[in-house]
């Protein structure tokens, strides 16, 4: 069959069942429903979720602990003990001297154990911190030369660690995945902070309205 061809077919099945569906939304269709190589191996551990949310949510977390175990390996010797280490060193280079409660909101830690991190950090010479001159109940911190040294190697280590657990997607494809999620991620980013102490099924309508 014609490729335009087979391509018009399959527009006109998208859209009897989706009518109003936008041409993104047929492409994101169209992949989702195509035949995937089959998998070498078990494709998560323990339970398998029946339902797709379930299943993506397990999906990403899975991968996600699999970079910080991969991770954490690559930072062995650099002077960070952990992954989140490096989000804090990064965060603070991008801003300059930024007030530590937004060091912290940024890299989604609560306050207490954001701020046991930072004078962890602190004690090894990583960071300073001093006064903010326009609010004095808030702290400043800023790199010392020795974590601007220890950022540049760790950002090195982390972008190779990033390009190996990714090596088998294809450049579209992780563009793809980066259109689908980033929506959620700047949703749940700008909520996180306001829904705590609030009750789950509060959180859950608000949610699911917006």
């Amino acid at each position: 069959m014609n490729k335009t061809v087979e391509l018009v077919n399959h527009w006109a099945e998208f859209e009897k069942k989706h009518p109003e569906g936008t041409i993104d939304d047929f492409c994101r269709y169209h992949l989702a429903h195509q035949q995937h190589r089959v998998a070498d191996g078990p494709l998560v551990g323990g339970v398998v979720p029946s339902f797709n949310d379930g299943l993506l949510m397990k999906i990403i977390g899975r991968i996600s602990k699999l970079n910080m175990a991969y991770a954490n390996i690559a930072l062995r010797d650099t002077g960070l003990n952990q992954i989140e280490e490096f989000g804090i060193l990064m965060t603070i280079r991008k801003q300059g001297n930024p007030r530590k409660t937004d060091v912290i909101n940024a890299n989604l830690f609560e306050l207490s154990s954001g701020t046991d991190m930072l004078n962890r950090m602190k004690k090894r010479g990583l960071i300073k911190e001093y006064g903010d001159q326009e609010d004095k109940r808030s702290k400043r911190i800023e790199l010392t030369t020795l974590g601007e040294q220890v950022a540049t190697e760790c950002s090195g280590r982390i972008g190779k660690n990033a390009k190996m657990l990714m090596a088998q997607l294809h450049e579209e494809d992780k563009a793809l995945c980066i259109q689908i999620l980033k929506d959620v991620e700047i949703k749940l980013s700008a909520s996180w902070q306001k829904h705590r102490g609030k009750e789950f099924s509060d959180i859950y309508d608000e949610l699911m309205v917006g």
